[in-house]
C-alpha cells in the first residue's frame, strides 16, 4: 500500500501547487510562482491557513486590494515570462469571487494562465445559506462562481476531497497548454478547503510539464511554401504568438532571407525592432499608413500567432486586394482557421524556422521592398513630428509625451497600457527595441489593468524599469495596488496623465454622432449636461496618500526631467501631467473601425455620422 500524508485540502492543494514546473527548449520555470490572495470567511481558514502553514519559500505570498487588480498583475507576469510561469488568486465566496470576472474574462481572451481559487458554498449543506450564498430557486448547486464558467478555459467544482487530485491535475495541463491556456478555476467549498484526507504521496511529487514545440504538418508546409512563392505582395501580420513561442528571431531570419515586410498587432508589436528594415510598424484601425497600404495591397496575409480582432482586420474592410489569400500559423487551431485562410497549426518557432528552409533562395522583388521602404521611411517622419515639441516650456501634448518618454528608456524597459487613446497613438507612433518593451493588453482593452500589471512584470523581472502609462479615467477605476507597490518596495514607475475625461470614447463619440455626451469630468451646467467647469481632482495628490513619490510637471522639459527623475529611482514614482488636448499632434486614423450610429436620428450629428458610416461600412469584406 502506497505511503499517505494527513493533510488537509487546502493543504493539500498548495504543497501539489509548490512542486509543478514547466520546461520549454531544457529551461525549467515554477509553474505556480506565487499566490496573491485577499481573505474573507469563504477562504481564510482554507487556503489562508495552507498558505501560512507552508510558508514563503514553498509558496510566495502576494497581499492584494482588490480582486480583480490580482488576477491583473497574475496576467503581467505570466505575460512576462512568455506564459511559461503563472500565478494563483485567491478569494472569499461572494463579492470577492465576483470581482474575479473581470480579469478571468482578460486573461482567458488574451490567452494568458492565471489559477483562480474562489470559495465556494458548503458541499455539506451545513450552513444553508451562508453568508453571502447565491440561493437560486430552481438549481440548488449554482453559486456566483458559475460566473467564471464561461470566462474560463477549465472550471471545477471540487465537492470532495479525493476531487481535488484529478482536478489539480488537469488545471495544470491546461495553463501549461500554450494552445488551450487561459483563466483555470477550480472553485473550493469552505468547508471542503479545511477538510482532512489521507493523500497518496504521489501527489505531492515534483511534476515537470513540458511546453510543446509543434512542428508543421509536411503537406500543410508545402502548401504553405507555394503559396509564398507565388505571391507578388506578401505581408507578415505578427501577433502575441510571436513573443509567447520566443520566435523573434525566428521571424527576423525569415524576412532578413526574404525581404517580406512585417506588419504588427497590439500583441504583436516589437516582433521586429523599429528600426529594421522589414518592420513596418503597427497594422489596422491604429496602424501606420505604410502598414495599412500594404494590407489593402497584399496578395498575400501571413498570420503568425494572431487572432485578427476587428481593429487589425479594420472591421473586415483592409485586406481588400481581390485576389488576397490568407495563410494563419498559429498553435491553436480555432485561430489558424480563421478568414478561410491555408493552415500551419504548429508553434511559432518552429513554423517559421521550417519556412525559412523550405524557401531558400526565395526573396521578393526588389521594387517591392524599395517601395515600403519608402512608405517606411515617410512614416518615421510622422513619428518624428509628432514626438517634436517646438516649444520646451509649453504644455505637452499626449504625443509629445510620449516623445519624452523615448528619450529616456532604454532597451530594457517595459511601458504597459491597455485602454483611452493611448494605445492607438503607442501602437502608430512607439519606436519597440526589443520583444517585451511594449506591453499593451488590447484583448479586452480593460481600464485599470496598467498598475496591477505593471506589479506583475516587476515580480517577473525584479531588474525590469516598469511604466505603466493612464489617464484620469483608467486611474480613477484601480488605482489601490499602488499600496501594493509601496509595501512590497517595487520601484514601478506610474505616468499619470490628466485630461479631464474619458478621451478616447470622447473623440469616438464625436466621431460617431454621439456627440461627447456624458464622457468629460466636469460639474453640470444650468441645463443639466456635464459641461461646467472641470471637476477640481487633485489625482497627484492621491497617489501621494497612497505612498507614492509623485514628480508634478508642466512643461515638456519639466516632463522629461520628472521622467528621467523616476526611471533613475529605487521606490515607486508617479510622474503627473495635465496634457494639451487642444492642439492635435496625434496622426489620425489609417484605417476604419465599425462602431454603429444610428439608422435614424433627428439630431444633425448623428445624421452625418451615419452617412459616412454607410460609406465605409460598403467596404467590408467577407473572405473566402
Amino acid at each position: 500500500m502506497s505511503a499517505t500524508t494527513r493533510l488537509t485540502v487546502a493543504q493539500a492543494l498548495v504543497r501539489f501547487l509548490s512542486v509543478q514546473y514547466t520546461e520549454r527548449d531544457g529551461v525549467r520555470h515554477r509553474l505556480i510562482a506565487g499566490t496573491w490572495g485577499i481573505f474573507g470567511h469563504g477562504n481564510v481558514a482554507g487556503i489562508g491557513q495552507a498558505l501560512l502553514e507552508a510558508g514563503e519559500d514553498a509558496m510566495p505570498f502576494h497581499q492584494g486590494r482588490n480582486e480583480q487588480a490580482m488576477v491583473h498583475a497574475a496576467v503581467g507576469h505570466a505575460r512576462q515570462l512568455n506564459r511559461l510561469s503563472a500565478q494563483a488568486v485567491t478569494t472569499s465566496i461572494g463579492p470577492g469571487a465576483t470581482n474575479l470576472v473581470t480579469g478571468a474574462a482578460l486573461a482567458t481572451i488574451n490567452r494568458l494562465p492565471v489559477l483562480l481559487l474562489p470559495g465556494d458554498y458548503f458541499a455539506t449543506r451545513a450552513a444553508d445559506p451562508l453568508l453571502q450564498q447565491l440561493e437560486h430557486p430552481t438549481e440548488a448547486d449554482v453559486s456566483v462562481n458559475d460566473t467564471l464558467r464561461p470566462v474560463s478555459r477549465w472550471f471545477d467544482r471540487v465537492h470532495r476531497p479525493e476531487a481535488l487530485v484529478p482536478s489539480a491535475l488537469q488545471a495544470m495541463r491546461v495553463l501549461s497548454d500554450p494552445a488551450e491556456t487561459g483563466a483555470v478555476t477550480l472553485a473550493l467549498p469552505q468547508d471542503v478547503q479545511a477538510e482532512a484526507y489521507d493523500w497518496p504521496q504521489e501527489f505531492f511529487a515534483e511534476r515537470v510539464w513540458r511546453v510543446r514545440r509543434p512542428v508543421p504538418d509536411p503537406v500543410e508546409l508545402a502548401e504553405a511554401v507555394r503559396a509564398i512563392r507565388s505571391s507578388r505582395r506578401p505581408l507578415v501580420v505578427a501577433g502575441g504568438g510571436v513573443h509567447h513561442s520566443e520566435a523573434e528571431e525566428a521571424l527576423r531570419t525569415l524576412v532578413d532571407a526574404t525581404g517580406i515586410p512585417v506588419a504588427s498587432t497590439q500583441a504583436g508589436k516589437g516582433s521586429l525592432r523599429h528600426d529594421h528594415p522589414a518592420d513596418v510598424g503597427g497594422v489596422g484601425h491604429t496602424g501606420t499608413a505604410v502598414a495599412d497600404e500594404l494590407a489593402r495591397t497584399a496578395d498575400l496575409v501571413i498570420g503568425v500567432g494572431t487572432r485578427y480582432s476587428d481593429f487589425t482586420t479594420a472591421s473586415g474592410t483592409l485586406f481588400q486586394n481581390p485576389d488576397v489569400r490568407f495563410l494563419n500559423l498559429n498553435i491553436t487551431a480555432f485561430d489558424a482557421h480563421k478568414l478561410a485562410a491555408r493552415t500551419l497549426v504548429c508553434d511559432a518557432r518552429a513554423g517559421l524556422e521550417a519556412l525559412t528552409s523550405a524557401l531558400e533562395g526565395h526573396r521578393v522583388d526588389p521594387a517591392y521592398e524599395a517601395a515600403y521602404g519608402t512608405g517606411k521611411a515617410r512614416w518615421d517622419q510622422v513619428v518624428a513630428q509628432a514626438y517634436r515639441a517646438a516649444d520646451e516650456n509649453a504644455v505637452p501634448t499626449q504625443t509629445q509625451l510620449l516623445g519624452a518618454l523615448d528619450a529616456v528608456v532604454g532597451d530594457e524597459d517595459v511601458v504597459i497600457n491597455a485602454a483611452g487613446s493611448l494605445p492607438g497613438d503607442l501602437h502608430k507612433l512607439w519606436r519597440a527595441r526589443s520583444p517585451r518593451q511594449y506591453h499593451l493588453e488590447y484583448g479586452y482593452s480593460c481600464m485599470g489593468y496598467e498598475i496591477p500589471a505593471a506589479i506583475g512584470v516587476q515580480q517577473a523581472t525584479p531588474d525590469t524599469p516598469v511604466w505603466a502609462l493612464v489617464g484620469d479615467g483608467t486611474y480613477l477605476m484601480m488605482p489601490t495596488e499602488l499600496v501594493t507597490a509601496v509595501q512590497e518596495g517595487l520601484p514601478i514607475n506610474l505616468v499619470l496623465i490628466q485630461n479631464h475625461g474619458y478621451a478616447s470614447i470622447g473623440s469616438l463619440s464625436e466621431s460617431v454622432g454621439g456627440e461627447r455626451f456624458g464622457t468629460a469630468y466636469r460639474y453640470r451646467a444650468a441645463d443639466g449636461t456635464f459641461s461646467g467647469a472641470p471637476l477640481p481632482v487633485d489625482l497627484a495628490a492621491n497617489a501621494a496618500s497612497l505612498g507614492m513619490d509623485v514628480l508634478r510637471a508642466k512643461t515638456v522639459r519639466e516632463l522629461r526631467e520628472a521622467l528621467a527623475t523616476a526611471r533613475a529611482s529605487d521606490r515607486p514614482t508617479c510622474v503627473y501631467v495635465e496634457t494639451d488636448t487642444a492642439t492635435a499632434t496625434a496622426p489620425p486614423a489609417q484605417a476604419w473601425w465599425d462602431v454603429p450610429v444610428a439608422e435614424t436620428a433627428s439630431r444633425e450629428a448623428a445624421v452625418a455620422a451615419r452617412t459616412e458610416y454607410d460609406r465605409q461600412a460598403a467596404a467590408r469584406r467577407t473572405h473566402l
